[in-house]
């Protein structure tokens, strides 16, 4: 008799592919729960066991902070905005990369601002242990982190020269998409992809009344390609 074929095991993940993956799967937790979310919370819904996700991360604070690195990082939204045809209109164009550009900063806000508001405070003092409250090792105990109760720091964001860049490499995109209509603008590509970013990044953050509705992305896109005054009335 033939003895039957040995299965083969499926390749594991590397460690960057596992700590990707848990990453994944806690974004949404963070943005919902903050620094109180827990590692078990977070096993439970990628379908591994805790002790999975301490092989992967030292502890709890070091999840949070890659959730809060890959909230910030640009390779996602470059990706979306790479993804767009250059074969559509340019007004098509402009609008899925607002869309994009939104849902990027919308995501950005939510896991920063729910960390900031449940006390964490990313990064500790170099050779600090982990805190009580952390979420070590299972054995150290795992249940809801009560934050710092301070003010977060300045690294709850990207570091100002990172924001700069990141500034920079999102517009280079922007200046992707426009570039095959270049001739059809008074200003060079560069300009019009940083008017772009500015008018939405000023509908995204100022605060409105609940009357003033902020522009849609089809009007934003309106006004930056042909103004806000009617075509037919002469400016003097």
């Amino acid at each position: 008799m033939t003895p039957p074929p040995s299965r083969r095991r499926a390749p594991g993940m590397s460690v960057e592919e596992r700590r990707a993956m848990i990453v994944a799967v806690a974004l949404p937790l963070v943005a919902e729960y903050g620094a109180a979310v827990t590692t078990s919370q977070i096993a439970r819904a990628a379908g591994i066991g805790e002790a999975t996700v301490f092989r992967a991360f030292k502890d709890k604070d070091e999840v949070l902070d890659a959730c809060v690195a890959e909230a910030v990082g640009t390779d996602h939204v470059l990706r979306e905005l790479a993804s767009i045809s250059l074969d559509e209109p340019l007004p098509v164009r402009l609008t899925e990369a607002a869309e994009a550009l939104r849902a990027h900063l919308e995501r950005l806000g939510t896991v920063i601002g729910a960390l900031r508001a449940s006390g964490h405070r990313r990064g500790r003092e170099p050779g600090a242990g982990p805190r009580r409250d952390d979420g070590g090792p299972p054995g150290g105990g795992d249940g809801p982190s009560r934050g710092d109760n301070g003010p977060p720091r300045d690294g709850d964001g990207p570091p100002r020269d990172g924001r700069a860049e990141s500034a920079a490499v999102l517009r280079n995109a922007v200046v992707e998409l426009i570039e095959p209509d270049r001739a059809a603008f008074r200003l060079s590509p560069e300009k019009v992809a940083s008017a772009f970013l500015g008018l939405l990044f000023t509908r995204l953050q100022t605060p409105l009344a609940a009357a003033d509705a902020p522009l849609t992305p089809d009007e934003l896109i309106d006004v930056l390609l042909h103004g806000a005054l009617h075509h037919s009335r002469s400016t003097g």
